[in-house]
Parts: C-alpha cells; structure tokens; sequence
C-alpha cells in the first residue's frame, strides 16, 4: 500500500471519530422536550333547565366503578425494560467500525493469501534480521535475508520445501533491497527413486546436474534434495546443464 492509501486510511478513521464527536455533542445539548401547556377549557354555561323539567326527566343511572386491577396481578406485571444507554449504542458501534477495518486489511488480496497489512509498505521501521522473507512491490523475486546477505528463492517449489508461506513475505518498495550484499540462490533440488540423476529446479525449468564433483562444487548438500515423482520431472521442460554445455540433459 502506498503512503497516500495510508493517508487515506487515516483521515477516514477521523472522519468516523469527529462524525461520533459530533453526534455526541448534539444529543448532550439538545433540549428536552417541555411539557405541552395545559389549556384550561372554559366551562360553558348550561341553560338553567325549569323545575318542570327536571321533574320530568328519569334519573339517571350511577356509572359502574371501574374494576380495579387485583393487587398481586399488579405486583407480578414485569418492570418496563430500559432501553440501551446513549453511550452504549455509541460504543457498539464504534466497535464494529474498528472489527470492520480489520477485517478489511486481512483480506487476501490475491490467490497466494496476501493481505493488506502484509502488503503495506512497511520498510521506514523495517527491523532486518536473519530469516526475514521480502520482496520489492514491482518484482515477482522473493528473497530470504540470512548472515548479512539476500538470497534469491529460485522457485516456488524451494519456497515451499523451505517451509515458508506468504503470510512470512514483507512487500516493501521498490529499491528497498539495492542496498544489500547478493548470496547464493536458494535452490531445491529434484530427484525421483527410479533415477539417478538429480536436478535443480530454476524458473520452472529442471536443470541437470552432471556428477557429484559438480553437485558440491555448487555448495548444495543432501538435505536439499526434494523426492518427486518420475513423471512429475519428466513433464518439466529441460533448461541449461549444469555446467553448460554438458550436452542434453538425461531424462529420468
């Protein structure tokens, strides 16, 4: 991720956090509803009805006293629920906006599983340390940083034989690694029961190794020998002898 992407990151989390500010210093000065003012309704005056027609008039029934709620219905009836504070709801949801950054910066960016927080440029506080995997953003080499020296991870298949994963690789920028001394190449190197020949995997080619002066010579040892299949080296193209020019290679 670039400078200007984390720029952009930042000031979206203050926009969040002066938006809550906000919200809480409406709701804190916002007046309380004032009680509607009670009108007193003027008693219009009734007629003076005459004797006679009082007389006249049936009485009227006396209204039935409304029944009155039994006194241990009331105790059980359950107290009105209080709903969730102000400073509740503004928390939760504070809280879910911190879940769903993190969620966001872990999410695979790519099928190799890299996130965002791996991928983020992180090169300013950087600590280099023996066994620290990196790579440059614009370049597809991967390097692992051992005794002073960058070397180079030839493959896929010796990233993997090596036990390293892409949540271990550092992205970093470009130029990053021109400061640092080149070692040797970290190969794997290929070999099925069947055959005696091995081979060192580079590029997706299968490169053939001569005899076994030229084996150590190159500095490789036995536990560097990865155990294949026959037909699963026979289907890699060939590429350059080692040493060149020791004619075609054999096949397994």
């Amino acid at each position: 991720m670039s400078g200007q992407q984390s720029s952009r990151m930042e000031e979206i989390l203050d926009l969040l956090v002066q938006e809550i500010e906000e919200r809480m210093w409406v709701r804190r000065h916002r007046p309380s509803p004032a009680a509607a003012p009670v009108e007193a309704s003027e008693a219009a005056e009734e007629p003076a009805v005459p004797p006679a027609e009082i007389e006249r008039q049936p009485p009227q029934p006396e209204p039935e006293p409304a029944e009155e709620l039994p006194r241990t219905a009331a105790a059980e009836l359950p107290p009105m629920a209080a709903g969730p504070s102000h400073a509740a709801r503004l928390m939760g949801r504070l809280a879910l906006g911190v879940l769903i950054v993190i969620v966001l910066i872990n999410i695979p960016l790519n099928r190799h599983g890299t996130t965002l927080a791996t991928a983020m440029p992180d090169s300013a506080a950087l600590v280099v340390r023996d066994g620290l995997v990196l790579k440059e953003v614009d370049d597809e080499e991967i390097y692992v940083y051992q005794d002073g020296k960058l070397r180079w991870i030839s493959s896929m298949d010796a990233f993997e034989h090596f036990g390293y994963t892409w949540g271990d690789v550092h992205v970093v920028e470009d130029g990053y690694l021109d400061k640092f001394e080149i070692g040797t190449p970290l190969h794997v190197l290929l070999k099925c029961q069947r055959s005696p020949h091995i081979y060192r995997l580079e590029g997706g080619a299968k490169r053939w190794i001569r005899d076994i002066q030229t084996f150590e010579a190159e500095g490789h040892v036995w536990d560097d020998v990865r155990f294949v299949t026959c037909d699963y080296l026979r289907d890699l193209p060939d590429g350059e002898t080692i040493p060149p020019g020791s004619g075609p290679p054999p096949q397994p």
